[in-house]
């Protein structure tokens, strides 16, 4: 790592991690690893098994089958003192201030008390909530109650990020000051998982991203990757064309219709030529050209398969 600490390998790894809830499978075999300097987008439905996976992973809760490990080692306590974790439901104590709070848990993690008070006040600053060092977190909005949430999993300067839900109720700034955070971590070694339901912050800054569905991973590889295992799509835009005139091409479905501009879907065994011709039978055919599916629309079709 870069940020002056030994060059240990803090490769966080999920190994086929099982868990139940009586006759509920939470998650079935989950196995992935997020590597060091990576940022990794971790998605899913609701009560696809996200949260369950990361309270594992940080020993929140145990598994019935399967080992988190950090490197070659499996997490343990001295282990979960490395890693940055910021819950979904927030965990702070809503009544004790800012400062206070902040310093009492980089405390825990091992800081001395004057090492905790500077890292409280420079992740303060840097997130933007500095002059609220000294108010109850009850006092805040709910978006700088976020930002008071990320400095928590910052202020022991972590080996590890996991992160749930953090882009939840944040204004754009606080969205791109945390984007910030996040890319600045991953530059000096850093792993960092995040969950999110904001897909298109996941494609634009994750490096590689595994979506869940059922507590089962039904996709794992980068961005581009994913969108390039998706289904064919094109575009045409034909001016002349009647609205109905892609129906009529064998293995194609519409998607999309809108002032000329026709988006299809085809199947394995569809010709593309086929349907340009078609278009060309229509008139003039000024675009054709494949568009791979965002992470939204891909999403929606690994959840659905």
């Amino acid at each position: 790592m870069t940020n002056g600490r030994t060059h240990l390998d803090t490769t966080l790894s999920l190994d086929r991690i099982g868990k139940r809830y009586g006759d509920v499978v939470a998650l079935r075999e989950l196995t992935f690893d997020v590597r060091p300097g990576e940022i990794f987008g971790f998605v899913g439905s609701n009560g696809a098994g996200k949260t369950t996976a990361m309270r594992i992973a940080m020993g929140v809760l145990a598994a019935d089958s399967g080992e988190v490990r950090i490197g070659d080692s499996p997490v343990d306590l001295s282990l979960r003192r490395r890693i940055g974790y910021m819950p979904e439901e927030r965990g702070l104590y809503p009544k004790m201030k800012v400062g206070p709070q902040l310093t009492y848990l980089a405390q825990l993690h091992g800081l001395s008390a004057s090492d905790a008070r500077g890292a409280a006040q420079r992740w303060a600053h840097r997130l933007g909530v500095a002059e609220r060092l000294g108010d109850p977190v009850q006092a805040l909005s709910l978006g700088n109650q976020q930002r008071v949430q990320l400095a928590a999993a910052l202020v022991h300067d972590p080996s590890v990020l996991i992160l749930d839900e953090p882009f939840s109720g944040l204004d754009p700034v606080a969205v791109d000051v945390m984007s910030e955070v996040l890319a600045e971590k991953a530059a000096t070694g850093v792993p960092v998982v995040f969950s999110s339901h904001q897909l298109d912050l996941v494609q634009r800054l994750c490096d590689r991203v595994a979506i869940i569905a059922r507590g089962e991973l039904r996709a794992l590889g980068t961005v581009d990757e994913l969108r390039d295992r998706g289904t064919t799509r094109i575009e045409i835009v034909a001016p002349q064309a009647p609205a109905d005139w892609a129906d009529r091409v064998p293995g194609v479905r519409v998607l999309g219709l809108s002032n000329g501009q026709t988006t299809v879907e085809l199947a394995a065994d569809a010709d593309d030529q086929e349907l340009l011709a078609a278009a060309l039978r229509t008139g003039p055919v000024h675009r054709f050209a494949p568009r791979k599916p965002d992470l939204t629309e891909l999403f929606r079709e690994v959840v659905s398969a």
